[in-house]
């Protein structure tokens, strides 16, 4: 059966800890390609917090849901992003979509939280304090969202 179409509406979740180290994961589909966690909703009427919790721990194996210890460092930044979809990806979304809606998140996360990746998903991953991380992203909106950590941080 082959799969639906994505959805294009999305979750940027940016996972920091208290010192504004940024976890950043490496595609699997794409070598070389860091970034934060970030997914499509599955159902159109899925919440964004929903979204949220399910990528994070799909791609990083933690879980911030509720009744969780991290359910509280989840935050919904207020931001979103609208972008091109990148041509590479085209393919997994309906004939004439081209533009993602992105919803912006935080999650903090204490120093030392372990990472279990989704090999089929991601190769890698790496904490670096915040501005390098931004640096390391291959994408601009991911990278913006980084450098906005410390007014989102507290």
């Amino acid at each position: 059966m082959d799969r639906p179409f994505k959805i294009p509406e999305s979750v940027l979740v940016v996972i920091h800890t208290p010192l504004r180290n940024v976890l950043l994961i490496n595609r699997a589909d794409a070598a070389g390609y860091w970034q934060s966690v970030t997914g499509s909703k599955d159902e159109a009427g899925e919440e964004l917090a929903q979204t949220a919790v399910r990528e994070v721990f799909e791609e990083t194996g933690i879980d911030c849901g509720p009744g969780t210890l991290l359910q509280a460092g989840l935050k919904h930044w207020g931001l979103e992003n609208v972008y091109d979809i990148y041509p590479r990806w085209q393919h997994r979304y309906a004939p004439g979509v081209t533009r993602n809606t992105e919803h912006v998140f935080g999650l903090c996360v204490p120093e030392g939280t372990p990472v279990v990746l989704n090999p089929r998903e991601h190769t890698g991953y790496r904490w670096l304090p915040w501005r390098e991380a931004a640096d390391a992203c291959f994408s601009p909106s991911n990278a913006e969202a980084i450098l906005l950590l410390p007014q989102f941080a507290g």
